[in-house]
């Protein structure tokens, strides 16, 4: 179980990220295609917006404890908790391969 106030910090970062997306992609834009001066603009601009704003900072978390590491995506659980709900069988469609 990882500590809640981890938890709460990257609740937190999703909701700063979801606020400042739109404004970010329209930087990066500019960026990539822009002439140089609204290049460098653009460049300050993106570098005054907060840190956490920056999609990169959200850690990928078990949706059931929070742990964050060994994340399997599709699932939105970590490995630990994806083995134990399969082998109860938890997981629709999810079994234990023999071969």
């Amino acid at each position: 179980m990882a500590k809640k106030s981890k938890i709460a910090a990257n609740e937190r970062r999703k909701v700063v990220v979801a606020r400042h997306a739109r404004r970010r992609a329209e930087l990066k834009e500019i960026i990539r295609t822009g002439a140089p001066a609204e290049r460098a603009a653009a460049v300050r601009e993106l570098a005054r917006q907060p840190r956490d704003a920056s999609a990169t900072r959200v850690r990928n978390r078990d949706s059931v404890d929070g742990r964050p590491r060994g994340h399997l995506t599709k699932f939105g659980l970590s490995r630990v908790r994806f083995r134990e709900m399969a082998l109860r069988g938890e997981l629709p469609g999810v079994r234990k391969a023999s071969w």
